[in-house]
């Protein structure tokens, strides 16, 4: 686990704020910025953290999360997505659910690395 810890540190000083799009089942588009690159073995995981809509900063600008304004959005709470980074067939990179396995490795390397608990929100439909 060393080793990955080791290439979590260099990738995460190499932060470039990539924004992803994402499309749900439902066509709705949802935007992420790429916070890093967790390598796991042969692997690539991105840590992306979404992009919030404007009216989410706006409300975050006025009321700095602590306003007990009693609307739905859920202040303070972060949507954090792990992708596996795969090259599809046109040698382009693409961001996919990874399996359950390679989610809890891949949420194992960062908590042993930062400390902190990555929260699974994933529901099994």
């Amino acid at each position: 686990m060393a080793e990955n810890q080791k290439n979590i540190e260099q990738d995460f000083d190499e932060e470039e704020n990539l924004i992803v799009e994402m499309t749900d089942d439902e066509g709705n588009v949802y935007l992420y910025a790429e916070e890093m690159i967790i390598p796991i073995d042969d692997k690539k995981f991105a840590l992306l953290v979404a992009v919030p809509s404007d009216d989410e900063e706006e409300h975050h600008h006025h009321h700095d999360c602590d306003c007990g304004c009693d609307c739905d959005c859920d202040c303070g709470d972060e949507d954090v997505i792990i992708a596996k980074i795969i090259t599809n067939e046109d040698g382009e990179e693409e961001y996919v659910e990874p399996t359950d396995e390679e989610f809890e490795i891949v949420r194992q390397a960062y908590n042993d690395f930062f400390g902190e608990e990555i929260e699974d929100d994933r529901t099994n439909d």
